[in-house]
């Protein structure tokens, strides 16, 4: 069987340099970020007001629903609703909130 039949990976010793790089690698790729990386400085990271809507479900998710379901549990849904059910709403915001407000455009 030869070895670009099986799709994968095999290990090929005389495609390395002395020093260990990959020749077919380093060849096709598309290494133009390391050659020349963006300083984390000039990129795009100031905390605007996507950090601020992030803070504000951080404070939602761990504060004020959790003194919500303390205080206020509901007594027709049950024991189980209130503290396996109930929390996944502001974890599900968390989640997706964090996301947003890290990524890009």
């Amino acid at each position: 069987m030869n070895s670009s039949d099986d799709g994968g990976y095999v290990h090929d010793p005389g495609r390395f340099d002395e020093d260990g790089t990959d020749q077919v690698a380093d060849d096709d790729a598309d290494d133009d970020w390391l050659r020349d990386p963006v300083h984390p400085e000039a990129a795009d990271r100031e905390f605007d007001w996507r950090g601020w809507a992030l803070v504000g479900v951080i404070v939602f998710a761990f504060v004020v629903c959790p003194i919500a379901i303390l205080l206020y549990p509901p007594e027709a849904a049950g024991y189980r609703f209130a503290l396996i059910i109930l929390p996944l709403a502001p974890a599900l915001a968390l989640a997706v909130t964090a996301v947003w407000a890290t990524t890009r455009p």
